[in-house]
């Protein structure tokens, strides 16, 4: 599995649902002008667009351990302070922040709980602490139609359905363990229309997250399986997919 892949390849394969989701996440998080904020696992600028839209590129850093995805964060908003690094080991002093987010990111981090407590340290005392994270482990994230027709030809194949965070109630039990304060759970949906099954379906093949590793090691056979299996799970064109994440905040 890796995010190792050019911001490009992202954009097709999740971005076309993280970009939306960014914008109920900024609403969710209650982002406002004159706060600085760090989006942690900023990934190639989904999340990182909105906050420099609301508070300034003087305003925003960004954080990722993807060397494709800091270039082209750093390249889409010239001027911004982006690092490469992990959220367990964030490079800012305590109280930094005003807000520190994390959009998609806690089911990837090494230890997840490591990184709240990171930002949590970075982010003054009363700051917020915000991340969403997507309904894998209730199907209905945006890659659960594709797991579910993985099933279908492979029943033993290992899903995202066991990441931190993805199952209901488990990340706001992680932000209650970094000790956060008014820990507040909810959930934001978004919807997207694919105009042909082949614009849902040729992102899986560009190796990004494990769903792409996954597809990257079969063969032509198993691709094509589960190509099947995922059309005859899918409705007639034009078809639209919702997709659920879960959302928490808390204060530092």
């Amino acid at each position: 599995m890796s995010f190792d892949v050019a911001a490009e390849a992202y954009f097709r394969f999740m971005g076309r649902f993280a970009e939306p989701l960014a914008d109920e996440f900024v609403v969710y998080a209650d982002v406002q002008p004159g706060q600085r904020a760090l989006d942690v696992g900023c990934g190639p600028g989904a999340l990182t667009a909105r906050l420099v839209d609301r508070l300034g590129v003087d305003s925003v850093a960004a954080i990722d351990p993807s060397a494709p995805f800091v270039d082209a964060t750093r390249h889409r908003f010239p001027g911004i302070d982006v690092r490469a690094g992990a959220a367990e080991r964030l490079p800012y002093d305590n109280g930094t922040f005003d807000l520190a987010l994390a959009q998609l990111v806690v089911h990837f981090m090494t230890d997840p709980l490591a990184g709240l407590r990171e930002m949590v340290r970075v982010t003054r005392p009363g700051g917020t602490v915000a991340a969403c994270v997507w309904d894998h482990g209730g199907g209905t994230g945006p890659l659960s139609l594709f797991w579910r027709a993985v099933h279908d030809v492979d029943p033993d194949a290992d899903d995202e359905g066991d990441l931190a965070g993805s199952r209901a109630g488990h990340l706001a039990d992680l932000f209650q363990q970094a000790s956060l304060a008014e820990v507040e759970p909810s959930s934001v949906s978004v919807t997207l229309e694919f105009a042909t099954f082949d614009e849902w379906w040729e992102p899986f093949a560009l190796g990004v997250g494990p769903a792409g590793a996954y597809v990257a090691g079969l063969d032509d056979t198993g691709r094509a399986e589960v190509r099947a299996a995922a059309r005859r799970r899918l409705p007639d064109v034009p078809f639209t997919i919702t997709a659920s994440a879960w959302t928490v905040r808390g204060k530092a």
